[in-house]
């Protein structure tokens, strides 16, 4: 699936959040959303990328995508379980 395609069910922005509230605020939100719903997470912040499948992992949710946008900030994809 190409990634630009995806349509999301919520968008998550956490853009200027620093460790660990991007990954606190997407655990809550994921939290609230059904299964098979995807959401779309604006983040700014380089280790929310390292540790995402650690988060996902525990969680059995699905990374299915992640874009850089190149306006300094990049979006990530998680589909719920």
């Amino acid at each position: 699936m190409d990634v630009k395609e995806i349509n999301a069910d919520v968008t998550l922005d956490v853009k200027g959040l620093s460790c660990p509230m991007p990954l606190l605020k997407t655990k809550k939100a994921l939290k609230s959303m059904e299964s098979g719903q995807i959401i779309e997470v604006l983040v700014t912040d380089p280790g929310f990328r390292n540790d995402l499948p650690d988060f996902i992992k525990k969680t059995g949710d699905e990374c299915i995508g992640d874009l850089d946008d190149g306006e300094g900030f990049f979006k990530m994809y998680i589909k719920k379980s």
